[in-house]
């Protein structure tokens, strides 16, 4: 199985509430692709969902560092940032996202908010 194909059952499993067999999925994926960043991006999430929200947050800060250019990531970072109460430097990654991507819809939604 490849890592991609491994992600994408790690990703099903993240989507249906399986955080367990996510997790196993995507540590697979980064055993043999220690680079995979959306692997490391869903287990950043995954941590945030099962409340170590601190843990969650400061993967995403690495993984928004190491890939400023993906929005998905950003997005999600800026919305974990903006849900511990962080607005400043949600609104920010907000910002961020929409000069990568300013059709980013949610982004703009959330923006609205902002100072």
């Amino acid at each position: 199985m490849t890592a991609d194909e491994q992600y994408e059952i790690g990703y099903a499993h993240r989507c249906e509430g399986n955080y367990a067999l996510a997790r196993e999925a995507f540590d697979g994926v980064l055993a043999s692709s220690p680079g995979h960043a959306k692997a490391r991006w869903q287990l950043a999430l995954i941590m945030g969902f099962e409340g170590d929200f601190d843990s969650s947050l400061a993967a995403l800060k690495q993984l928004s560092e190491q890939s400023p250019g993906d929005t998905e990531i950003r997005y999600d970072y800026a919305m974990t940032l903006n849900m511990l109460g962080l607005f400043d430097e949600a609104c920010a990654e907000f910002r961020g996202v929409l000069l990568i991507n300013p059709d980013h819809e949610k982004a703009h939604q959330l923006l609205g908010y902002c100072n």
